[in-house]
């Protein structure tokens, strides 16, 4: 089983690299939107498989495992070769940046979420057929695919564009390159040097890293002080937040919660988890482009908020779980989309499929250290000294507040702790969130007026204003 689950674990983490970096490196301007757009489809996607394989197989634990063997193979295997990296089209400065088909995504993938919010509500109060489960499913299926509507519509808006654009061909300015630059693309010239003086010339490399936003290599990132910050970021809030989710169940039955409560906070939890996702990615974008306000600012927000939550937990307020069960949701799917942006734009965009995969590593190992070993082991204790110093075995679970009391109060002051900490990344970064960080991604306002004033003008005038740069202009009248 340890086999087979770490192989299934490294085809989540593949695709999910394929599909995402592809997307931002498509999208920068939007790397917040697109980042917590995916995430938040892969929050819902437990709830999308589990109405599919009722659907197909009904309620068949070993169909199950068949479903999840084939479906995500054979869908990678049709679409394998939409996922690519497009040239970027810069825009002028001042144009507004590619965001409207995204509103229409996130706009589906709400009525996603509340679909399936309603359907698992109503299957747990009414016993559905083979059929029924046939008839939702489908329905399901339309409103997920839905999104393809959206991009027709736009590839046909596109190629309009293109047939206008090609009736009036603009001028075109033929700039003759400088001595020495020849030869040389934008990625070679703008890439950060690579080590070839060997071990001591990579050594010292390492630690001059180029300014916030260019492209670092991966030894530059790893070792830098932002990429440390996110790190502890990562093992506290996020293995705190985990660790609240995978001891849900517990928590509920050791505060005496009936079953029935305790799945409704398993499914808060899926949904408020799409939410924090999705709403993290469009929220964090949103306050960025309007007010300049860092993406850490906001990630430190969402830590202080999941203190909230864990404070619920730790001291066992009455009916509070509910709550709780929202706000560690919301918190732990928003962290990972400001996150990933944050990679993507402290570090550019050039080895972002490591260093993305590398934030995501800190996860895991922030939850060994909370759940297993602080966790773990207090319930453990608590339940022991409960039954007599005989081992919580079956039915003999840890009863009251204080099984996980300890515990929280010490997740609450580790995941303060990471708020703390991510203030370090939030002054590093102020005066680099402060100006235009996709300002590369834009045609330079001096190039833009350079364009227009060539536009209509001879060769001699151009090289009159250049002096010894060379263009001849060609305009439509000559053609």
């Amino acid at each position: 089983m340890c086999f087979y689950i770490c192989f299934g674990a490294n085809a989540l983490t593949f695709s999910n690299t394929g599909a995402l970096v592809a997307c931002v490196k498509n999208f920068p301007e939007s790397r917040g939107i697109v980042i917590g757009l995916l995430k938040s489809f892969v929050g819902l996607s437990g709830a999308i498989y589990t109405q599919l394989y009722l659907a197909i197989y009904g309620d068949d634990a070993a169909s199950l495992v068949l479903l999840v063997a084939w479906l995500p193979a054979a869908f990678n295997i049709f679409t394998v070769y939409t996922i690519r990296v497009l040239p970027y089209a810069r825009r002028r400065d001042g144009g507004k940046p590619y965001n409207t088909p995204f509103y229409h995504f996130l706009y589906l993938s709400l009525a996603l979420a509340s679909y399936l919010l309603v359907m698992i509500v109503v299957e747990k109060q009414v016993q559905f057929s083979h059929a029924a489960y046939v008839v939702t499913s489908t329905a399901l299926l339309i409103v997920l695919f839905s999104p393809v509507g959206v991009v027709v519509k736009e590839e046909y808006k596109a190629v309009s564009q293109l047939e206008e654009s090609l009736q009036q061909p603009p001028a075109i300015a033929v700039e003759e390159p400088k001595a020495g630059t020849a030869g040389k693309g934008d990625d070679e010239s703008s890439s950060p040097p690579l080590c070839g003086g060997g071990g001591m010339a990579c050594l010292t490399n390492m630690f001059k890293p180029p300014a916030l936003g260019e492209d670092y290599s991966i030894m530059q990132a790893l070792v830098s002080v932002e990429m440390l910050v996110l790190f502890v970021i990562s093992v506290f809030g996020i293995g705190g937040t985990l660790t609240a989710i995978d001891n849900m169940a517990q928590i509920g039955q050791s505060l005496g919660y009936p079953a029935k409560s305790i799945n409704t906070f398993v499914s808060l939890i899926s949904i408020w988890n799409y939410a924090g996702r999705a709403g993290a990615g469009y929220i964090s974008e949103f306050l960025l482009a309007r007010y300049r306000l860092p993406r850490p600012l906001v990630l430190t927000a969402v830590l202080l908020v999941s203190c909230i939550g864990h404070l619920f937990i730790a001291f066992g307020v009455p009916q509070s779980l509910y709550a709780a069960s929202v706000i560690i949701g919301f918190c732990f799917g928003a962290q990972w989309p400001l996150l990933f942006a944050i990679i993507s734009e402290v570090f550019g965009l050039k080895y972002y499929s490591s260093l993305f995969n590398f934030g995501s590593a800190a996860s895991p190992a922030g939850a060994y250290v909370l759940n297993v070993i602080i966790t773990g082991r207090m319930y453990d204790a608590e339940a022991t000294r409960q039954h007599g110093g005989v081992a919580a075995v079956g039915d003999k679970i840890c009863k009251g507040v204080v099984c996980f009391k300890r515990p929280f109060i010490i997740i609450t002051g580790v995941t303060f702790a990471g708020a703390l900490v991510s203030l370090v990344l939030v002054w590093r970064t102020r005066n680099f969130y402060r100006g235009d960080i996709y300002a590369k991604f834009k045609v330079t306002p001096a190039a833009a007026s350079e364009s227009e004033s060539l536009d209509g003008k001879n060769v001699e005038m151009a090289e009159e204003t250049e002096g010894k740069r060379k263009k001849q202009v060609v305009n439509d009248d000559l053609y």
